[in-house]
């Protein structure tokens, strides 16, 4: 037995090497490619990107050809360097620089020593392609903008870095990517696939023909088409509002998710960051640290929720049982609790329907201080609310289909157990949050989104930008409704609530005629540092609303920053797009005209200068 064992593993063994020879010799050929490498030149042909269109099908992303300048280095011969350089308009020392590089990347495979020429700059130079040996063009295409909006939601593409390139085998040196907005989240469907030709060449290092006639060259396939939930016309509306402000406007089909607007000022072309200048364009853009034209104010912004958070507040309330549509307090011009006292504008007996209109600080800090002492621990009572928050989707990602986002932040008892001695607090030390100026901290898509619950009595859907993509479904997660804690029995009163606020409340200046809104006005304190030294600046405008009331098609979250108090500025902007969107045109010229021609400037100014603000005007 011991005698055959030995024998009949070599017999075995040397069998499996030849079949695994004949395979990769005869049958695969892919090791072979490789082996002949210099004598094959592969040539990548770049199919166009994906187009890109709004819910209405209009056009907002194509393409245009751009020609980059390839260069393998040990393939140059007798160049005239000052010809070149004159003719692409470099210096002898850019030259030097690119050629190293590409030197660097390797001296026989060709890497990209010039890119995006436009077609007057690839004219020229083809023209006198034949002098230049070692260089040749590669076609690609650059994307065409037909809209001088939505750049946040757009993003960029720009070329592929060495760590990309190392993560991911399909791209090579000179690639293009998507970065930021669609363009990154969905570059995978918007690329396309890039065909490969591989040319044989003779001793001489000349081109004779497709190898092995081609039966390995791919053909490029172009990417697929995506159709966006925007909006373009509410969204170049919303933009043109926000000019000379800083802020974010998000609006939402709540009973979709569909991101109709995404708005963040200031903001800038998205052209600019096309061709041979995209590089010190978006270097300008990037150092702007004042107004950050690169940082996308609706998803990333953190901001207090001030009085909207007023809507949280009563339905967990109503939830948690701790008050009910009868429940009444009574506010003498503020809340006393200990030795301190929180403002208020009002006096006299608060119920929920006029708490929320009104606005009433005293109404909502009770009902707070309720919610957490139901319980027998105040630990125990922030937890509850905490989770319900998180029922909302705040406190965490919210998972849309944009690559950038915040979490914002709701607290739990842990954060307060940190910040006092276990047992140290209890619902008056944290009694800020009732009124959205505790630690509770949202983006404009989270309170946008709130409001879609809130319009939907109860539910909503993932935030999402996508509505259809060309050949292919969308991710079944933004078609999936999340249910909140709170049961649909609470919404209506609370709806009621924010109907009077544009009746007879603080929005009662911005009713449109003949359509019933739903709304909240927000006035946040806002404090940061200068020179050391926490100072509190102009308040920031907050307007949140759905509309119409009884079949809501549009939910929308307003933030302006440093905007005084939340009818001044967001207010406004907000009844504005409300009516632009479901009627198509403005009622209110003189509002449109005072939002269109305000400016906020001034106020920024102070910042940077360090100069005394006026607060709560």
């Amino acid at each position: 037995m011991r005698k055959t064992i030995l024998p009949g593993l070599i017999i075995f063994g040397t069998i499996a090497i030849l079949v695994r020879l004949f395979y990769l010799q005869i049958i695969d050929e892919s090791y072979k490619l490789k082996s002949e490498n210099n004598a094959i030149k592969v040539v990548y042909e770049y199919p166009e990107r994906g187009y890109i269109y709004d819910r209405n099908g209009k056009l907002l992303v194509a393409n245009q050809p751009s020609y980059d300048i390839m260069v393998v280095p040990r393939e140059i011969k007798n160049l005239d360097t000052l010809e070149f350089c004159k003719l692409l308009s470099i210096t002898r020392e850019e030259f030097n620089s690119k050629l190293k590089k590409a030197t660097i990347y390797s001296p026989r495979l060709p890497s990209v020593f010039l890119a995006q020429l436009n077609k007057k700059e690839y004219a020229a130079f083809q023209e006198k392609i034949r002098k230049f040996e070692g260089f040749y063009i590669q076609k690609r295409s650059l994307r065409d903008y037909q809209v001088n909006v939505a750049a946040n939601v757009f993003g960029f593409i720009t070329q592929v870095n060495q760590n990309i390139i190392e993560k991911n085998p399909y791209y090579r040196p000179g690639d293009l990517i998507g970065k930021q907005g669609v363009e990154e989240y969905y570059e995978d469907i918007l690329r396309g696939q890039k065909g490969v030709k591989r040319i044989q060449r003779d001793k001489f290092n000349r081109d004779i023909g497709p190898y092995k006639e081609g039966i390995y060259d791919t053909i490029a396939k172009q990417g697929d088409d995506i159709t966006l939930s925007l909006d373009i016309e509410l969204q170049k509306y919303g933009e043109l509002l926000m000019q000379n402000k800083r802020g974010g406007i998000v609006a939402i089909e709540p009973k979709t998710g569909e991101i109709l607007a995404l708005i963040s000022a200031p903001t800038y072309d998205p052209a600019l960051l096309v061709g041979r200048q995209r590089s010190k364009n978006y270097t300008m853009l990037h150092n702007d640290s004042i107004a950050k034209p690169l940082y996308d104010r609706g998803l990333l912004a953190e901001y207090p929720p001030g009085s909207p958070f007023k809507i949280l507040t009563a339905l967990i309330g109503l939830q948690e049982e701790a008050i009910d549509e009868q429940t009444t307090f009574f506010c003498r011009r503020g809340f006393s609790y200990g030795n301190r006292f929180m403002k208020c504008h009002d006096s006299g007996g608060f119920s929920l329907n006029n708490g929320m209109y009104s606005s009433c600080n005293t109404y909502f800090a009770n009902t707070y201080r309720k919610i957490i002492e139901k319980y027998p621990k105040p630990a125990y009572g922030v937890d509850a609310w905490s989770n319900h928050l998180k029922s909302f989707g705040l406190g965490n990602f919210m998972g849309y289909d944009l690559p950038q986002g915040r979490k914002g932040n709701v607290p739990t008892s842990k954060l307060y157990d940190k910040y006092y001695s276990a047992g140290g607090w209890r619902s008056t030390t944290i009694i800020s949050n009732s009124i959205g100026q505790g630690e509770v901290l949202m983006t404009p898509i989270q309170l946008c989104n709130v409001m879609c619950a809130v319009a939907n009595q109860g539910y909503y859907y993932t935030p999402h930008i996508i509505k259809k993509i060309k050949n292919r479904e969308i991710d079944s997660k933004f078609t999936t409704k999340h249910q909140t804690t709170i049961d649909q029995q609470y919404f209506p009163p609370v709806i009621n609530g924010l109907f009077d606020v544009y009746n007879k409340g603080t929005a009662s200046r911005l009713q449109v005629q003949g359509l019933e809104i739903c709304g909240k006005t927000g006035t946040a304190e806002n404090f940061t540092k200068i020179n050391g030294k926490r100072v509190q600046l102009t308040d920031h405008s907050i307007f949140v609303a759905f509309a119409p009331k009884d079949d809501p098609k549009i939910a929308i979250a307003v933030f302006v920053e440093n905007g005084y108090w939340g009818a001044r500025i967001a207010g406004p902007i907000t009844s504005l797009m409300i009516e632009k969107y479901i009627k198509g045109k403005i009622s209110r010229t003189d509002l449109e005209k005072r939002m269109l021609e305000s400016s906020l400037e001034k106020e920024y100014a102070k910042v940077i200068s360090g100069q005394p603000f006026s607060i709560n005007l």
